[in-house]
């Protein structure tokens, strides 16, 4: 059986649920049911940070990367999230030359909420279709003039590249990346697994916002 490797990038002040709910898809992801838990996973998930330091997420949690930026092992999708720490890290260049590197090895590149302000930062998403958080819309079309906004979309796919909406909208993204690598049968049992619906539409979920 084929096994991809997930990482997701993790830096003070990101969102717990922008890099749990992802986390949680990929890891409790089982080609059959039921579920034994002893078969060897199809996603292995690496958490990855600049440093190997403690990273302080928003609300105060702290978790231990698994490997540096600078050590990790090759990926077939890499997670950005999002958070109040992305407006920092959009002036680390040294991270936003890391996401280029990494945009033309991995086979898909994905951000949760504000995570995709970073793709853009680092000319990522010119010419293409994207979303982020409804709060952060508008600063998007403002900073990015080069992105094509997309204002009522929970998760915006675009060949390799695939950016989602705030927050939860990260699970129903990892759900449907499930189904390109797996199947769709496979995605629809992770999501049973987890009490979570199918994200049979792309529509976003939070209305009368521009």
């Amino acid at each position: 059986m084929a096994q991809y490797r997930v990482g997701i990038l993790l830096f003070d002040d990101v969102e717990v649920l922008d890099y749990c709910g992802p986390f949680e898809v990929f890891s409790t992801t089982r080609m059959q049911e039921p579920r034994e838990r002893h078969h060897p996973p199809p996603f292995e998930v690496v958490l990855l940070a600049e440093t190997a330091a403690t990273v302080t997420t928003s609300g105060g949690m702290q978790v231990l990367p698994h490997a540096t930026l600078y050590d990790a092992p090759a990926l077939d999708i890499l997670i950005i999230p999002g958070g109040w720490g992305t407006r920092q890290q959009a002036n680390n260049t040294a991270l936003l030359n890391w996401l280029v590197q990494q945009h033309a090895q991995v086979n898909t590149l994905a951000s949760v909420c504000t995570g995709s302000m970073l793709l853009a930062q680092a000319g990522l998403l010119n010419g293409l279709q994207a979303t982020t958080h409804w709060r952060s819309l508008s600063r998007m079309r403002e900073q990015f003039p080069k992105v094509k906004v997309i204002a009522d979309k929970h998760f915006v796919m675009q060949g390799n590249i695939c950016t989602s909406a705030g927050i939860s909208a990260g699970i129903d993204l990892s759900i449907r990346l499930v189904a390109r690598y797996l199947g769709e049968t496979v995605a629809r049992n992770t999501a049973k697994h987890m009490e979570y619906p199918y994200p049979e539409s792309d529509t976003r979920r939070i209305q009368g916002i521009e």
